[in-house]
């Protein structure tokens, strides 16, 4: 793969209600979500683990590269980059379109609070 599309070109996604069907079931994805803290307290979503993008890569080694990982954000930019990270590092990590933005928006469940 050319440095180039490893820094810039597109990364896997997923669309919020794809990913609520997925999370619904047994053995679902690990969700990682990218924000600051602060913003993780706000709201995010049930059973996603807080690893701001600024310490990804010291936290790899917390991760297993046989499960699926979904990447979340605000807005899509962050978890984009993140998951390209990821990628790269040889996971099997998708970004989650439209971040917690769409997933609020959509009116899937958000846990407020306390950071896992």
């Amino acid at each position: 793969m050319s440095l180039f599309k490893q820094l810039f070109g597109s990364v896997d996604s997923i669309h919020v209600s794809d990913l609520q069907e997925k999370i619904s079931g047994k053995g679902g994805p690990v969700l990682v979500d990218v924000r600051t803290m602060s913003e993780y307290r706000d709201g995010h979503i049930p059973g996603a683990a807080s690893i701001p993008l600024d310490r990804l890569d010291a936290r790899l080694n917390k991760l297993s590269k046989n499960k699926e990982i979904i990447c979340i954000c605000r807005s899509g930019a962050r978890s984009k980059r993140a998951t390209r990270l990821l990628q790269n590092a040889g996971f099997n990590a998708t970004n989650m379109q439209g971040g917690m933005n769409a997933w609020q928006k959509a009116g899937f469940k958000i846990k407020v609070g306390k950071v896992k």
